[in-house]
């Protein structure tokens, strides 16, 4: 089936189940404040929140982020990048489509297992097993519907286990108990057409939405669609919560332009050099969580899950142009016990188990036709890869929040886990470096390295150690120590290059020491924290193509949120980080590079900034402005190239016509700005993403 006709049927599926939905309103345990709070206003959709797990243990004494319900319903993202970057410390890159690169408290890290180093979940649930990232893994999260988004920003994993090293991004579910619905259309350039749906009642809840467009670049469109199911009942003694999540994305795919500059030039940052590129990938999750007093204080929850993911696309950036399909099937036991301990002091302990079966298939359909004699001999047509990976994991966890004094001024904060991670290789092509078929390529062999089967097992500790004195409304400072881990991933294991045999890699581990100030008034609140990391047993491909794991990197900053409300009817809003991210040693790296000591990591903007005005001129009108600050960044390893950053506005609006309907109406990039959304330097060769030109969309809203 074409993607065409596959974006045709999903966009006229959703109009058959509900006219295409957008959302507005506020979660009704988290209300913002609003601009005019004595005005009147239509009815809201309320949102009711309640994750199995959510962060705001670590947010006790460590540094993180919440985005509300109706910071969500007011930008209308249609990428995360939309969203998330209006937090401090935190940049989502954004590819072509739906496709991205992570950022918190680091630069964009690439490879092909540095997204590890990122952790996102959904109700607390990992999205995906430990050994199997996805760089692009916002696109399987519904960001968009979320009742709320938290961000923890720094080595979490003594809470939340692998790959919340550098953070973790939490996406919280709408809660079912409400009897409410909405429906809403949004459509915009580019024939795109976006719509959204939620439906209540007292048990349930569905919340939907689907894309369809064919995009700023030539052959780049994409359809793309998300569900959300939830149930909410009581059986016997335990309160039991549900949640199915299920996503689908089919998109066609433009790459890099490059040149020096090339974002500059219009016609080449709408060109596609890569036409035939595709990425079409679908996911599905599902949990329930059982909730039930032990004893009389003691909270108890228990919640089994299951997980599924599958793609395939073209990777056009690579000679030859090999197709990958991957996928995972998993599943899972979480363990929570909750005990409140004297004053507002509180325990908890758990534990995690999962088992997970992934698999990794590489493809090329034909002979490499232009490049170099090497590069033609020794990525030969056929099989390049093909295994099937087992992962288990097994995780005891404990932290507390322990009052030192009777005044409850002082806390001692800790946490501390034990992982334990196994894998079992199964490779089910040829071993070794040869064609499929067992013959040699010339230069000494194939570029492509087949281990033979194996296991690899690796244990991991993280620990936390914080301290908090006072309260937020007469000022409150936190301090805090804590480590995190990342283990490799399958593909930095298994998929190996350049007559590497065995990966012989090493968990990254980073530590982290943090200082923190917030204070909050009747119109005001402020928060900074001043950090710095080391980061040892970094992964990365050197001189050789081979993938080792004895690099080492500093990482240190200041981070800011602020809102402030100068009158009644206006609102401002301030976030921003002023970071540096330096190698911290010496070596040859793959492409060319050269890494040395003391030099700026590539893709790791100083300083990013995000300001918003939020004004309600009527009770039925509100108008944000924003405003967006990127930094110059190096683009590699020697510090040899730079992008001069960017600066943009986008203007929303929102106009509730009656109690029941709102029209909106938001403008991107307000001065047609020329910028990229990522650039590098590889190979020699200046490579961008370009950045999309002004684009308007209008929207109506509907709640019967």
């Amino acid at each position: 089936m074409s993607l065409v006709l596959r974006r045709r049927l999903a966009a006229a599926a959703l109009c058959a189940l509900a006219g295409l939905a957008s959302r507005h309103g506020r979660a009704a345990d988290d209300p913002p404040p609003a601009p005019d709070a004595t005005a009147p206003e239509p009815p809201p959709l309320v949102v009711q929140v309640t994750a199995p797990r959510d962060l705001s243990v670590w947010t006790a004494a460590g540094s993180g982020s919440t985005i509300d319900a109706a910071d969500i319903l007011r930008t209308r993202p249609a990428h995360a990048s939309e969203l998330l970057n209006r937090t401090p410390g935190t940049w989502i890159s954004r590819g072509d489509g739906q496709e991205s690169l992570t950022a918190i408290r680091s630069p964009v890290l690439t490879g092909s297992g540095a997204c590890g180093a990122f952790l996102f979940l959904e109700d607390g649930i990992p999205i995906r097993p430990a050994g199997f990232c996805n760089a692009n893994a916002p696109f399987e999260l519904n960001f968009a519907q979320a009742a709320r988004v938290e961000i923890a920003r720094g080595p979490a994993s003594s809470l939340y286990g692998a790959n919340a090293l550098h953070g973790a991004i939490n996406v919280v579910s709408p809660r079912p108990g409400i009897a409410q619905s909405m429906y809403g259309l949004e459509l915009g350039l580019d024939d795109t057409a976006t719509g959204r749906l939620s439906y209540g009642t007292e048990h349930w809840r569905l919340d939907g939405q689907g894309e369809s467009t064919h995009g700023y670049r030539d052959a780049a469109g994409l359809g793309e669609q998300k569900l959300g199911l939830g149930h909410l009942t009581d059986i016997g003694r335990w309160q039991v919560q549900s949640h199915l999540s299920a996503t689908n994305l089919n998109q066609e795919t433009a790459g890099y332009i490059t040149g020096k500059n090339a974002y500059r030039d219009r016609d080449l940052a709408r060109a596609n050099a890569n036409p035939e590129a595709y990425r079409d990938a679908s996911s599905a999750r599902v949990y329930s969580a059982w909730r039930t007093t032990v004893g009389e204080q003691t909270l108890l929850t228990l919640t089994p899950y299951a997980r599924w993911s599958r793609m395939n696309f073209l990777q056009h950036f690579l000679p030859g142009k090999p197709e990958e399909t991957n996928g995972q099937r998993s599943a899972g036991l979480l363990l929570d016990l909750r005990q409140p301990l004297r004053g507002s002091g509180e325990w908890r302990w758990g534990a995690a188990a999962e088992y997970a079966k992934g698999f990794v298939q590489e493809v090329q359909a034909g002979p490499v036709t232009d490049g170099s004699a090497f590069v033609r001999a020794t990525r030969p047509a056929g099989v390049h890869y093909d295994f099937d990976v087992g992962s288990r994991m097994l995780a005891l966890w404990q932290t507390a929040d322990l009052p030192l004094d009777d005044a409850q001024r002082w806390h001692l904060l800790e946490s501390l886990r034990g992982e334990y991670l196994g894998y079992d290789y199964n490779n089910r092509a040829l071993t070794g470096n040869t064609r499929d078929d067992g013959t040699a390529c010339g230069f000494g062999g194939c570029l492509f390295n087949r281990p033979a089967d194996g296991s690899d097992h690796f244990n991991n500790l993280a620990g936390r150690l914080g301290l908090r004195y006072g309260d937020p409304y007469s000022g409150q400072w936190h301090g805090a120590w804590s480590t995190g881990f990342r283990p490799p991933q399958v593909s930095e294991l298994y998929r190996l290059q350049r007559g590497q045999t065995t990966a012989d890699l090493n968990s990254e581990r980073l530590s982290s020491v943090e200082v923190g100030y917030q204070r909050a008034w009747a119109d005001a609140r402020i928060s900074v924290t001043a950090f710095g990391m080391r980061k040892t047993h970094f992964i990365f491909t050197d001189a050789n193509g081979f993938n080792v794991s004895d690099g080492r990197t500093r990482h240190f900053g200041l981070e800011t949120e602020a809102t402030w409300r100068p009158a009644r009817r206006h609102e401002l809003h301030l976030s921003a980080s002023l970071a540096r991210h330096r190698y911290a040693f010496d070596r040859a790296a793959a492409g060319g590079e050269t890494i040395k000591r003391g030099n700026e990591i590539d893709t790791a903007p100083p300083f990013m900034a995000n300001a918003r005005w939020l004004y309600q001129p009527r009770r039925d009108l509100t108008l944000e402005l924003e405003g967006i600050r990127m930094g110059p960044y190096y683009l590699d390893a020697a510090n040899s190239a730079r992008y001069p950053g960017h600066t943009l506005l986008n203007l929303r609006a929102d106009w509730a016509t009656s109690a029941r309907t709102t029209l909106s109406a938001r403008v991107t990039n307000l001065t047609d700005r020329e910028y990229a959304e990522r650039a590098d330097l590889a190979f020699g060769s200046y490579r961008y993403f370009p950045g999309l030109p002004r684009r308007l969309f209008l929207g109506i809203e509907w709640r019967p």
